[in-house]
């Protein structure tokens, strides 16, 4: 299975060249992390040189003007200096961890929650929610709403709720079977998050909590999981009634075990796919958050916010701009040609 799956994806320049970037960003963002973190870090991208500001790429810098710990590594700004003097390539390689750190923990979040959330839909879909059930799901989650946001009037209509529903229980004998079944309900929840503007949706939210990487990533995570949910709940839709399954609950073997151990490898190869599109996705979402003032705030450079502060010198200093723009261009280029390659190698029949 390995070897044919290598076999189809190396076919396939655009996927290897993809993989290739995706590697050598990788590389480029563990080492960012170690060259710019420290006391004393070898490109430090907080070193403001005021006499230095808006170099060229490339050009030398001035050593009579500068103390020692302000001479960049082998005395070249590679990438220039931006309006404060600060060099654009110690930035740009804090900036690729950034990236790096929110892509794959947004991601890792939303392909938790989508497997959960996607795995009981597929496999319990069948199953009928009583009234009760319903009620402590309004309950919970309008109560904690209330809570939160004081709303206590909320929590009285649930209240109230909860009361004609139990009356009509009562009176409708064709609520007996249930109310509405899991897999309408997650479904539904799905497709009334789809109908949100993701980035309208991040945008909103950011606004309303402190700024900072670890919110930056949660938001992006809880926001982008309805792709990864429907690839599940789909395969599992499918693997429910194979005969291995129907064979493994006829020996009596426990549900978490048909789910965790014969389902979900099985289901597990659109996930991947919806993965690393997601990486490029949660990294172009967190530039233009950093772009619009919004997303991981300072000390911490982003090629967003470096793209953010080039904009006023698009004409006199254009590499500002150049530098953070093609660097996003390239790795969200990289990740896209990776994931459809990924997606042809593990599913041969879509390349024809």
């Amino acid at each position: 299975m390995n070897r044919g799956f290598w076999a189809i994806f190396k076919k396939d320049k655009l996927g290897m060249l993809g993989l290739f970037i995706f590697i050598l960003f990788f590389v480029i963002a563990i080492l960012g992390l170690i060259l710019t973190s420290g006391r004393h870090p070898l490109f430090d991208p907080s070193m403001i040189r005021l006499e230095e500001k808006l170099k060229p790429p490339l050009s030398h810098a001035n050593i009579n003007v500068l103390s020692p710990e302000q001479i960049p590594p082998f005395g070249i700004y590679i990438f220039g200096t931006d309006e404060l003097g600060r060099d654009v390539f110690s930035r740009m390689l804090q900036g690729a961890w950034v990236s790096l750190t929110v892509g794959f923990v947004a991601v890792g979040i939303s392909v938790a929650i989508g497997i959960v959330i996607g795995g009981i839909a597929g496999y319990f879909g069948h199953y009928y929610i009583k009234n009760y059930h319903m009620l402590l799901i309004c309950l919970f989650s309008l109560g904690i709403f209330s809570f939160v946001k004081r709303y206590w009037s909320a929590l009285f209509c649930t209240l109230i709720f909860l009361l004609l529903l139990l009356y009509v229980k009562t009176k409708s004998p064709f609520l007996k079977k249930g109310i509405i079944s899991v897999d309408t309900l997650i479904t539904g929840i799905i497709d009334v998050m789809l109908c949100f503007p993701s980035f309208f949706l991040i945008l909103t939210i950011v606004a309303f909590i402190p700024g900072s990487l670890y919110s930056i990533m949660v938001v992006i995570g809880l926001t982008s999981w309805m792709g990864t949910a429907r690839f599940v709940r789909a395969e599992f839709l499918s693997l429910r009634e194979q005969d291995f399954v129907l064979a493994a609950k006829a020996l009596g073997v426990s549900e978490f075990r048909i789910i965790f151990r014969h389902m979900m490898p099985n289901a597990i190869a659109p996930v991947l796919v919806s993965a690393t599109l997601g990486i490029a996705s949660a990294i172009l979402t967190e530039a233009g958050l950093s772009f619009l003032g919004f997303g991981v705030p300072p000390p911490h450079a982003t090629w967003g916010n470096i793209l953010a502060d080039g904009k006023q010198y698009l004409f006199d200093a254009p590499w500002l701009t150049f530098a953070p723009g093609i660097a996003i261009l390239v790795v969200v280029l990289s990740f896209n040609l990776f994931g459809e390659a990924l997606r042809d190698a593990l599913n041969p029949r879509l390349r024809y």
